[in-house]
């Protein structure tokens, strides 16, 4: 049995579960609603004030995903209780964020500004011009956004500029000596 897979899952207070026939979860709480559809070889049950999640058999499939269906119900419960977030580092000189209505403007130092609508259930504040924070009650669009964010300008090892996780660490690389080359 998988270790993950065989913990059951607490639904604290102010927060409706939800299971259809057809393995279509529904958690709604404070911070929201969120729906997925999961496999029908896992069997997803409601007892009192826990979930259970079991598989029929000890087919390799069904093994793999015995474990990530569990932790799959275990965020939805968090993000609608307690939400997500990520947070983001700009360092550069000339590097900023803004933010303007729901539209994040980031400038980068290239010729034009870049502008980012986040997706629905996804937020973005921006607290200072170098510091970009990521919520919502869905952990795969949080983590997707603030990806997205990273990769118009990921960090370099020369010199640090570019965006990064508040987490991440970024390793830095020595420039060229000044030597002789060749002629």
């Amino acid at each position: 049995m998988s270790r993950i897979g065989r913990k059951p899952i607490d639904i604290p207070a102010g927060v409706k579960f939800s299971v259809t026939e057809n393995n279509v979860v529904t958690v709604e709480g404070p911070k929201g609603t969120l729906t997925q559809a999961f496999q029908q070889c896992i069997s997803i049950k409601v007892e009192g004030n826990q979930v259970l999640v079991t598989r029929s058999s000890d087919d390799k499939f069904e093994r793999a995903i015995h474990g990530l269906t569990r932790a799959l119900i275990n965020n939805m419960v968090d993000g609608v209780l307690k939400g997500f977030e990520k947070t983001l580092e700009i360092n550069g000189i000339g590097y900023r964020a803004v933010k303007q209505g729901n539209t994040l403007v980031l400038s980068l130092g290239y010729s034009h500004n870049i502008e980012m609508v986040p997706p629905a259930g996804v937020t973005v504040d921006v607290p200072s011009q170098t510091q970009i924070i990521v919520k919502g009650a869905d952990k795969q669009a949080v983590g997707e956004f603030a990806a997205k964010i990273r990769s118009k300008r990921p960090p370099e090892p020369y010199k640090g500029k570019g965006i990064r996780y508040n987490t991440e660490f970024v390793r830095r690389k020595e420039g060229k000596t000044g030597g002789k080359g060749k002629k």
